[in-house]
């Protein structure tokens, strides 16, 4: 992330939670995935991140470092969110930062620029773990935010880069930049080295993010102002299911080639002994009833 920062090359990065979602987007030559928390709210019907549990998060990535491997092209680098209440103190920090890397996370991502995330973030890079950062709008901590753009006046502006200075210092291999204006996001990327990635912060950081079934027309409801959606696989989805169901109604699904059938001779030998197994049954009822 630092050496595209350094050649000027943006990169791309999808959040996403299961392994076929994974290969395809490794086979679209994204750059970096993303397994977040947002995961409750897109994958498990949750209102909010904070009902994601480690378990949750240990269990989706595997999946999504399993569709990795079995992608066709270069290992994917993979973060990882820690989930709420999960880095409150470096024990819990490192416990479960390390788990998440078995799980096969190659980085981790963590909330907040607060004394606690900064000790986390300073035990985790000891640790040898590349840790990512992310400031702004951060959805662990929502309930304490007023509004959803975060550095709108000077002083939270300021706010914001010191945090993310903060970060940098401590360790932070990049930062995530979630609703803030662009203006803050560009003078934040140019006075850190270590990258930017933005998610409704303008075009000037050093790479973007996107949920994976926002871009990809999965996400029903009203969509943030930041998404931009570059299909309608909803539509398509639907349309699939709906034939589906309707052949299975009609009986035009399945058809013959959907099927296999026996070999001709063995069908008429396995249907002579059952018949002959059906007789010998009546005959014994017969004889039992004296009849």
């Amino acid at each position: 992330m630092r050496d595209a920062k350094a050649r000027g090359e943006k990169l791309a990065m999808v959040s996403l939670y299961d392994a076929p979602s994974a290969a395809l987007a490794c086979e679209a030559s994204v750059d970096l995935i993303l397994v977040g928390d947002s995961l409750g709210n897109t994958i498990l019907g949750y209102e909010s991140p904070v009902r994601v549990t480690m378990d949750d998060m240990l269990h989706h990535t595997k999946a999504v470092d399993r569709g990795v491997q079995d992608a066709s092209r270069s290992k994917v680098p993979i973060i990882a969110d820690l989930p709420f209440g999960s880095y409150t103190n470096i024990r819990s920090a490192t416990r479960n930062g390390a788990n998440l890397v078995r799980a096969g996370a190659h980085a981790l991502k963590l909330e907040g620029a607060g004394p606690s995330s900064v000790r986390a973030v300073r035990a985790l890079t000891e640790m040898g773990v590349p840790v990512v950062g992310h400031l702004g709008f951060t959805p662990q901590s929502s309930l304490l935010l007023k509004g959803v753009v975060q550095g709108k006046t000077g002083a939270a502006a300021t706010r914001l880069l010191e945090g993310a200075q903060r970060l940098e210092e401590a360790g932070c291999c990049s930062v995530v930049l979630e609703v803030v204006p662009s203006e803050v996001a560009r003078r934040v990327t140019a006075e850190l080295s270590a990258s930017t990635i933005g998610i409704g912060a303008g075009p000037h950081c050093d790479g973007q993010v996107l949920v994976w079934h926002d871009v990809v027309g999965l996400t029903t409801g009203k969509l943030f102002r930041f998404v931009k959606r570059y299909a309608e696989a909803d539509t398509l989805l639907k349309e699939a299911t709906e034939g589906f169901v309707g052949e299975v109604h009609s009986e035009a699904f399945p058809e013959a080639k959907h099927a296999w059938t026996m070999d001709e001779a063995e069908l008429k030998k396995w249907m002579g002994g059952k018949h002959h197994e059906a007789a010998e049954g009546e005959e014994k009822r017969q004889g039992a009833d004296g009849s």
